[in-house]
Parts: structure tokens; sequence; C-alpha cells
């Protein structure tokens, strides 16, 4: 007999929280441009991310670099080039003296407020890469080899 994976309410039981990575996210400049020490910090993120606490999810570097193997100056960094593409925002920072971690915002997900339910932001469509300049005047590759 085969054994039902499915809960009475159509959830299975075997299963647990997931992350959704949407086609358009995954394709887009912003998410190609990330490093893999912030794809491993935004994965922690939503991995804290309960359903209700979005704006409140809270992860110090210290922690993040223990639990994700990484250094301290790679996961700074790996935070600000998230914030810089777009896919997480600081609601609240913390405070060394307190203890007291920052309080991230997802964008990718929606935020539950007092005044009501805000939809996600997502922040990272806006985000384009920097045009670089090409052939300047000191450039070696701008002196042209063939005489005129």
């Amino acid at each position: 007999m085969a054994r039902n994976r499915y809960k009475p309410r159509g959830k299975r039981s075997d299963e647990g929280q997931y992350i959704n990575l949407p086609y358009a996210m995954i394709k887009s400049p912003a998410w190609r441009s990330l490093s893999g020490s912030a794809i491993k910090v935004w994965f922690e993120l939503h991995a804290r991310f309960s359903g209700g606490n979005n704006g409140r999810i809270h992860l110090s570097m210290n922690e993040a670099a223990q639990i994700l193997g990484l250094g301290k100056a790679t996961v700074q960094r790996a935070f600000v080039e998230l914030e810089a593409k777009g896919f997480i925002v600081l609601e609240v920072p913390g405070n060394w003296y307190s203890r007291r971690a920052h309080d991230w915002r997802l964008t990718t997900k929606p935020t539950q407020a007092s005044t009501g339910n805000k939809a996600a932001t997502n922040d990272w469509r806006d985000w384009r890469p920097e045009k670089t300049k090409r052939g300047s005047g000191t450039d070696p590759s701008a002196i042209r080899v063939v005489p005129p």
C-alpha cells in the first residue's frame, strides 16, 4: 500500500519551508552579479523568515560568519552587496554596545505592519550594472597601430 505523503490540508508532511526563486529574479542582472558569499547570506536570511517577521529578521555579521563558514569581512561585503543590489533593506540598525543585531527586510517578501500588509517591493528589478568606459586616451589599446 502506498503511503500518502499529503496531510489532509494538502501540505506535505515530510517537507518543511522552502524558498521560492522566481525565474525573473534568477535571470536578472542583479542576481547574476551576486557573489557566492552574498547568495549564501541571502539564503540564510530567507531561512530566518517565518512569514510574519519581514522587517524584523535578525542576523549578525558574527553569527553569519560562524554559520556559513565565511570571514567577517566577507560577510560584511555580502550584506553591503545585497543591500546595494536591492535584495535586502536595513530597517533598524543594530547596536554593538547593546549586543543587538540589525533588523533586515527581504524585498522579495511582503511585510506585515501594524498599518496593514505591504507587498514585496522587489527593489532588485531596478538595479543596473555600471557601464565601463573603453578606449580612453591613456589606454594603450586606443592608440592606432597602423599609420594613416
